[in-house]
This record gives structure tokens, sequence and C-alpha cells, in this order.
């Protein structure tokens, strides 16, 4: 009889271990709801690669560089009025500029050949002159002298002041367009006016001191 009450202990704490098996079935049984929030999370970045690609479309691609008869008749007679070739090469530059808004890797190359040149040639004077776009650029293009009188009479701060109203960010290097192509802004070298800092140009038209009031209406004159 003493043996007997000794194992029936054991049963009874076996009883508790089945118990403790059915949790885990209650834990498993509650993963579906995970799975349920997957597709949300889908659904997010599927409306952030749509903005991406609507901001991506606002900008205008660049035309192919061509050669246009008009075009080439001029720059033939601007390289008239030069002793050599090469003597024309800046406004021979100019001239594409202002007809297709910048000067492409294709357009350096026709030039180069055109004043019998290497295309290096060309490709130091386009990089080495602020005035010349080696990239598209907006409609209204929008350079802010950074040298030391301007520097110091507030360059910085107007420069800042037009990335802000244009929706562009300040802090980063090098040009930049709006997403509609409409401005480009960028830092210029010195463009010769010390005495009236801060000074920047708008496409061709200079302005000297130019404060953040004047800043405004230079903007609002671009249609």
């Amino acid at each position: 009889m003493s043996a007997a009450r000794k194992k029936s202990p054991a049963r009874k704490a076996a009883a508790p271990k089945a118990k403790a098996t059915v949790a885990p079935k209650a834990k498993a049984a509650s993963k579906p709801k995970a799975k349920a929030k997957a597709p949300a999370k889908k659904k997010a970045a599927s409306r952030n690669t749509t903005l991406r690609v609507s901001k991506k479309a606002a900008v205008e691609e660049p035309k192919p560089f061509v050669m246009t008869a008009p075009l080439e008749a001029e720059v033939d007679e601007l390289i008239t009025h030069y002793p050599q070739k090469r003597s024309a090469m800046l406004m021979v530059l100019h001239a594409i500029q202002s007809e297709l808004g910048w000067i492409s890797k294709e357009a350096i190359v026709w030039t180069a050949t055109k004043l019998e040149l290497q295309p290096i040639n060309v490709y130091e004077v386009v990089t080495f002159y602020p005035m010349f776009n080696d990239r598209p650029v907006g409609k209204f293009h929008l350079k802010v002298c950074r040298t030391l009188s301007c520097a110091m009479g507030g360059s910085h701060q107007l420069y800042s002041g037009l990335c802000e109203k244009l929706g562009l960010d300040s802090t980063k290097q090098g040009q930049q367009t709006t997403a509609d192509g409409k401005f480009t802004v960028d830092f210029s070298e010195c463009l010769a006016s010390c005495g009236t800092a801060p000074v920047m140009m708008c496409n061709d038209d200079f302005h000297e001191a130019v404060s953040d009031k004047d800043a405004d209406d230079i903007l609002k004159k671009c249609e």
C-alpha cells in the first residue's frame, strides 16, 4: 500500500505538464495578426514612390545637342573676326550657350572640331569661367557672388534666403534647380562690383546691393 501511495503524486504532477503545452498554441494563434500589418507597409512604400516619380517628371529632360544651320552660320561669321580660329573660342561658346542654354559634352567636341583643337582645350575653358554652364539650368539662373567683399556684405545670407524662398537646401554644395525647372541657384566667383556688395545676377541682368526685399522683387519679375 505504501508503494501505491508514493506513485499517485507522480500522476498528479504530470497533469500540470499537459496544461503547460497549451500556452504555446495560444501564442501561435496570435501570429496572423502580425501578418495583417504587412500590407499596410507595402501601401505606404508605393505612395512614396509615386511622389518621387512626380517630382522627377516635373523637370524637363535636356534636349540633345543639335547644331542648326543658322547657329553654325553665326559661328562661321564669328571666326572671321580673329586671326586664329582658337581666338574665337569664347565668342563661339557664348553663341552656343545663348542658343541652347548650356554647353554639353557633344557641344564641346563639336566646338573643338570646328576650331581645330582637342576637346580638352575647350573643356578647360568651359569649366574655368563661371558664366558658362556645363549642365542644364533653369529658365532663370541666379548667381550670387561669394568672394570676400560680397561675403562680408551678406552674400551668404542672400543665397540662403533665395534657397529658402525657392524650397532648396542652402547647405547643399553646388548648383541647385527647382523641381519645376524654373530656377537654378548657384554661387559665383567675383562679379566685379566689390563696392556695392552683395551682388548677384539673374541671367544677364546685374543687381547690386541686393537686400532681402530686393531678392523678393527679382523673383516676382521672373515670369
